[in-house]
């Protein structure tokens, strides 16, 4: 049986790798799923690259730091489909690497801004219009329970994100919504590869290498693998958990 037959599903980040390997695998446990994104041309190919029918899926553009696109991009998703079962907060950008002296501080504020005030705002317009017995699912990071120099923004919010899931998961609970962070450690995608691209020059070896040689598997991780962790927490096999962090990092904060 279908773990999520009929569930409206919101996926933030929705034109990314792991946005729509969480969207093809919500589609294959019934849910229907609003894509949300920024970029226009990837969203607009998104939704017919995950093969499904097309009264299943819908897209939305929107800027996750506007509370009025926010809305705007939630009132489609419940006119479309109904209430919302499941959000998948996952926008994000990194930023740069730099020492604290330097780091430039339009940078920082954008990298917050996306991450933790559009974490905040998702979650702020979409639980009045949740059912009872949802789920939250905040996308944070290894980097959200450690410390690397240079990395101020990034590191910053996705421990910024933990405290958010930590509010919401109290007050929501009577509601039985359960609101838990996915940490997955370096995945194998675009954004990844451009994270790794530009610290090789400032560590002075490959980062790929040295990022695998961190993790106790060996290697990244694929978006399907972060994804299926999404389905669950997504789904009532998880219908105890709340207030998680859920490691998806191949050991590498062991």
């Amino acid at each position: 049986m279908a773990l999520l037959n009929g569930k409206t599903c919101i996926v933030t980040g929705g034109a990314g790798s792991l946005g729509l390997a969480a969207a093809r695998l919500l589609l294959q446990e019934g849910g229907n799923v609003m894509l949300i994104d920024h970029r226009v041309p990837e969203l607009a190919q998104a939704a017919p690259s995950l093969g499904a029918d097309a009264s299943r899926v819908a897209t939305a553009v929107a800027d996750v730091t506007r509370a009025d696109s926010v809305g705007a991009a939630i009132d489609a998703a419940v006119a479309r489909f109904g209430k919302i079962d499941v959000l998948f907060s996952n926008a994000g950008n990194f930023g740069t690497v730099k020492p604290i002296t330097e780091y430039p501080d339009e940078v920082f504020d954008a990298v917050l801004s996306v991450h933790v005030k559009g974490a905040f705002l998702m979650c702020k317009h979409a639980v009045a219009r949740m059912n009872d017995g949802g789920s939250i699912i905040i996308t944070s990071s290894v980097a959200g329970t450690r410390g690397d120099p240079g990395v101020y923004a990034y590191i910053t919010a996705k421990h910024a994100q933990v405290g958010l899931m930590r509010c919401l998961a109290k007050e929501l609970a009577p509601r039985r919504i359960r609101v838990n962070t996915i940490h997955p450690g370096p995945i194998q995608n675009d954004f990844q590869h451009r994270v790794e691209h530009d610290l090789s020059a400032i560590i002075g070896r490959d980062a790929t290498a040295f990022f695998d040689s961190q993790i106790p598997l060996g290697r990244h991780a694929t978006p399907e693998e972060v994804a299926r962790s999404v389905v669950y927490l997504a789904s009532d096999q998880s219908s105890f958990t709340t207030g998680a962090m859920l490691m998806v990092d191949g050991g590498m904060s062991a």
